[in-house]
């Protein structure tokens, strides 16, 4: 029987604002299965789907290095860019207009408590997404996200980059794939602090702006594909 997974376009929304979100939706999940676990809900947890877009921010993963932001904090101010420093995993990233940004809040336990399985999960959405648009996507070993031309080292760009957390198998954080992106923001930062590849967009890739809503039926269809559900 195919789970559901509740899904919500949250539109443009500040960087801080959609991790409040997510971190209320992964507590009330939590708060369920420790209720569960003393016999005190018959209640079941929920899954999420959250897309949204960012305004221009920079984010740093738990195990990220501050010295890959490559401008100061008050040349970030004076040109409107936000920068936090996450509680995900991964290291510096940029998220602005132009990108999808997906978070799911999936309860592991109903799959399987292994998040490796998940990134790769999560790495084949986007990459059976890409191929829809005649993109081959491809993963590069030991390097999370999805990549083009991953063998030649002249030609490797980044498409998406992907950074999660974990909590009582209760996920949050997720994906950006850069769809009609300014890429001007990456040359600020070195990019999931990989310094030898560079970052590409669909658009780069096809010449063409792209439709963001075409694009999220895609990457939701796919979604449903991998996670064996239904997006509701």
């Amino acid at each position: 029987m195919h789970q559901k997974v509740q899904f919500s376009d949250l539109g443009s929304m500040e960087y801080g604002e959609a991790w409040k979100f997510q971190e209320s939706l992964l507590l009330q999940n939590a708060d369920i299965k420790k209720k569960i676990a003393n016999g005190s809900l018959v209640e079941d947890t929920i899954h999420h789907l959250l897309f949204c877009e960012h305004p221009p921010v920079y984010t740093l993963g738990k195990s990220g290095k501050e010295e890959h932001v490559l401008v100061s904090k008050e040349e970030l101010a004076k040109r409107n860019i936000a920068y936090y420093e996450t509680n995900r995993g991964g290291d510096i990233t940029f998220h602005g207009p132009g990108q999808i940004v997906g978070y799911p809040i999936l309860d592991l336990e109903k799959y399987y408590r292994d998040i490796g399985r998940y990134l790769r999960s999560l790495e084949e959405v986007i990459i059976l997404s890409l191929a829809e648009y005649g993109i081959k996507g491809e993963r590069s070993k030991g390097e999370t996200g999805v990549w083009i031309d991953v063998d030649n080292k002249m030609k490797a760009r980044k498409i998406c980059a992907m950074g999660v957390r974990c909590s009582r198998w209760i996920t949050m954080h997720g994906f950006a794939l850069n769809v009609n992106t300014n890429l001007d923001y990456f040359t600020m930062i070195v990019p999931c602090g990989i310094a030898d590849k560079q970052v590409t967009s669909i658009q780069k890739e096809l010449g063409i702006e792209l439709d963001i809503e075409t694009v999220k039926k895609v990457l939701i269809d796919k979604f449903q594909a991998v996670f064996d559900c239904q997006v509701v």
